[in-house]
């Protein structure tokens, strides 16, 4: 099924088409009031005077069905590596080759520019992406807790 699937760097036109997958991905995850970056942020922050991300739109049939964002991370333990912030393919395309599109996509950028690794994040239930990614014989880690403070919390603590 993957001959009718293309791969190409996603544009600044596709962000709406973007944001949509990610409200879906919060959906899937079960967190579908998380998702508060607006249209605006989101198109300044891969599009703007100094872009954070890119990514790859995947597509079929003119539209798109699926997504991998990602952005660099720095580790101090191992040097620069490609974060891969959200993997997405929508409902009607999954298991038809589009995700495992993206993912060789991603290694092959991180390849590409000379990164030390990949890095990305999965939820312990969502067994189908944690079975996907064995196959790449990725190393899951247990243990860690994400941590994070909202925008209110900062301007609540900023000092």
């Amino acid at each position: 099924m993957t001959n009718d699937i293309s791969l190409r760097i996603a544009k600044k036109e596709d962000c709406p088409r973007m944001m949509e997958l990610i409200q879906e991905l919060a959906e899937f995850e079960r967190a579908p009031d998380e998702v508060t970056v607006t249209l605006a942020e989101f198109e300044e922050a891969g599009f703007g005077s100094k872009p954070v991300w890119k990514a790859y739109v995947a597509e079929a049939d003119g539209e798109i069905i699926g997504m991998a964002l990602y952005y660099i991370r720095y580790s101090t333990w191992k040097g620069q590596r490609l974060y891969l912030e959200d993997l997405i393919v929508t409902q009607s395309w999954r298991g038809k080759g589009a995700g495992k599109l993206l993912f060789n996509r991603m290694v092959q950028e991180a390849h590409e520019l000379g990164f030390n690794g990949m890095t990305w994040q999965v939820l312990d239930w969502n067994e189908p992406a944690i079975k996907f990614y064995n196959l790449y014989e990725a190393g899951i880690e247990a243990g860690w807790l994400n941590a994070s403070l909202s925008k209110d919390q900062l301007a609540k603590f900023k000092g």
